[in-house]
């Protein structure tokens, strides 16, 4: 039965270094057990079973997996648990304040057809093995009045059926949004999730001042669109509170849908992390589970 690595970062670093030690010291391990803050935006009570990245980090390990970072990281985090092989990576997006009151008509079949149609035509300009599909939700989005928290999860597929998930959260605040991107894989997206939804979302605050009730019209700038052009990639779709979504797809065409491409936040990227990380799981034999370096307890900034 073969052993899973201690996340990504770990074996990324094992793979080309060849020893434990070299991977402990290539990047500035955040160990949990104490609040960690994100840029003067967000902070998290790192649950003690887990691991954090800053933000400097964060986009280093994505440009060494030959990733393209988006340049709104703040964070990633990952397990200590040598069994579980996911990571959360989270990004800011200063878009003004979005206001939720679409919260009770987002049409789930108006943006999954968006995603569908969008997906397809950006696939024609993709080299074979790079194309991805969109074939229907694992969860529709929902948004959570109290927390602020707008959720949902995408059922994509590979040109070889192989499955893949995109689960996104956008935690909006005063000025902006928070994205917590969970990276994993159908067989094990259940047990990721809890760990995400019981050690990861409840320990996240937004820094006062900085809260979605806090918003204030007379100085804050406010996004020109809403919950579901949110979904769907938000800057660039403006016109689809005023003319519907699909309206929208047959306003600005073939653009359009490379918007919709990039609403999946990089998700291509995110599939061949996962391809990398399971062959790499194939080709080390018995890694040891390298626990990253104990920090001093207190609150620490992640950048």
């Amino acid at each position: 039965m073969k052993k899973r690595l201690l996340g990504l970062t770990l074996a990324l670093s094992l793979s080309w270094s060849g020893s434990a030690m070299a991977a402990q010291n290539t990047y500035n391990w955040i160990d949990g057990g104490k609040k960690v803050e994100m840029k003067n935006i967000v902070s998290i009570d790192l649950d003690p079973s887990l691991v954090m990245l800053n933000a400097e980090d964060t986009i280093k390990l994505s440009k060494e997996a030959h990733d393209i970072p988006s340049g709104r990281e703040i964070g990633s985090v990952y397990p200590k648990d040598d069994t579980q092989n996911w990571e959360v990576i989270f990004e800011y997006n200063e878009t003004g304040h979005i206001k939720d009151d679409e919260k009770k008509k987002i049409d789930a079949n108006a943006i999954l057809k968006s995603y569908k149609k969008g997906t397809e035509e950006a696939n024609k300009d993709k080299q074979p093995g790079d194309r991805i599909y969109v074939t229907g939700w694992d969860v529709e989005p929902f948004y959570d009045e109290k927390t602020h928290n707008l959720s949902w999860s995408l059922k994509l597929e590979d040109e070889k059926k192989q499955p893949f998930l995109n689960y996104n959260v956008r935690l909006l605040t005063r000025q902006g949004t928070v994205s917590v991107i969970l990276v994993s894989d159908p067989e094990h997206l259940e047990a990721d999730r809890k760990v995400l939804n019981e050690k990861i979302l409840p320990k996240l605050e937004v820094k006062a001042g900085q809260k979605y009730e806090e918003f204030d019209a007379s100085k804050d700038k406010t996004a020109e669109y809403g919950l579901s052009a949110l979904i769907l990639g938000g800057a660039g779709l403006v016109a689809a509170k005023k003319v519907g979504l699909l309206a929208t797809i047959a306003l600005f065409g073939k653009k359009f849908f490379v918007l919709i491409l990039a609403a999946l936040g990089g998700i291509g990227a995110l599939v061949k992390r996962l391809f990398r990380r399971k062959q790499q799981e194939s080709e080390t034999q018995q890694p040891s589970a390298v626990q990253p370096p104990s920090d001093q307890q207190g609150e620490t900034p992640a950048q």
